[in-house]
């Protein structure tokens, strides 16, 4: 393995972002794209995918922040072009964690503004309880206290158990097979683009962007009556003081909408914004969820 370096390299690559790579304390390489003017006063924003997404996912949003400020997107180990973990056994929220704020730490960021899509939000929430300081905001995308139990069944179905499409209009139907339900208004141009972002394109041929062993990080429950999700409460009730917006897809099955009011009974500072058309989880480059993510930054520069 390589040795352990807390500083990050980087190239530029494109116009808005440069590819950085930092290495973690075990030797992984770890992806991220880093947006905007890196001397911005403004609070930056940290962007954390969901359990098999990479940062691609932000790149809409990153671009609409970065002209004020820094936007930091992710690639957690065993996603997108960070490194695989040997051990499956290491793809934990605790490990990701500690791997998000040494590459935090890595960029020169002491604290930011975090949005969170599914696990990424998971992450956050366990931020508030680690690393209470780091956290300016948070952005919930799609995850709460309570994990629905439909939506973890849903997702291990197809996680780690899905062959790579012979071609972009295969991987295309692909999603829609697991995923139109939740988007049943999304135009063709956009399916495009959602495949794009889950699947790498490898001499032309989209190709699986995660590690297959996530699979075995799932619990293995067979059936809704075999459901212990344990509820993230103690998590998410240390955001009471850090100022939080949760973004909700109307057709999500693992954020309910009783789960989201018994969230704002808890956290009276705590808004919310529910999509409609938008399952899990809403993409965040739709007008209302960027003008929600606008407001709560505004509030957050104002102190």
């Amino acid at each position: 393995m390589n040795k352990p370096n807390r500083s990050a390299s980087s190239t530029i690559t494109a116009d808005s972002w440069q590819e950085t790579f930092t290495t973690s304390k075990d030797g992984l390489r770890l992806y991220a794209r880093d947006y905007g003017d890196r001397l911005s006063p403004l609070t930056p924003v940290v962007c954390l995918p969901g359990l098999t997404r990479n940062s691609k996912d932000f790149h809409e949003l990153a671009e609409h922040l970065s002209p004020k400020r820094r936007v930091l997107c992710l690639d957690y180990r065993g996603r997108g072009r960070s490194d695989y973990d040997r051990n499956y056994k290491n793809y934990t929220p605790l490990i990701e964690v500690n791997d998000t704020l040494d590459v935090m730490t890595a960029h020169g960021i002491a604290h930011a503004i975090i949005v969170g899509t599914s696990r990424g939000g998971i992450l956050a929430m366990i931020m508030a309880v680690l690393r209470p300081t780091v956290l300016k905001g948070v952005v919930l995308n799609d995850i709460g206290a309570e994990i629905a139990i439909e939506g973890i069944l849903r997702i291990a179905g197809y996680v780690g158990n899905l062959p790579d499409p012979k071609n972009w209009n295969e991987a295309v139907l692909t999603l829609k097979k697991v995923a139109q339900a939740h988007f049943p208004t999304l135009p063709e141009d956009e399916w495009i683009t959602f495949a794009r972002n889950t699947f790498r394109d490898e001499n032309g041929k989209p190709k699986s962007d995660y590690d297959p062993a996530l699979r075995h990080t799932l619990p293995k429950i067979i059936s809704s009556s075999d459901a212990k999700i344990p509820p993230l409460w103690p998590y998410f009730n240390a955001l009471k003081n850090i100022p939080t917006l949760v973004v909700r897809g109307e057709n999500s099955d693992l954020l309910t909408a009783e789960t989201l009011q018994k969230m704002h009974d808890a956290h009276q500072n705590m808004v919310s914004l529910t999509l409609k058309n938008r399952g899990h989880t809403p993409f965040l480059n739709e007008i209302q969820a960027i003008a929600a993510i606008n407001r709560l930054i505004e509030q957050i520069d104002k102190g």
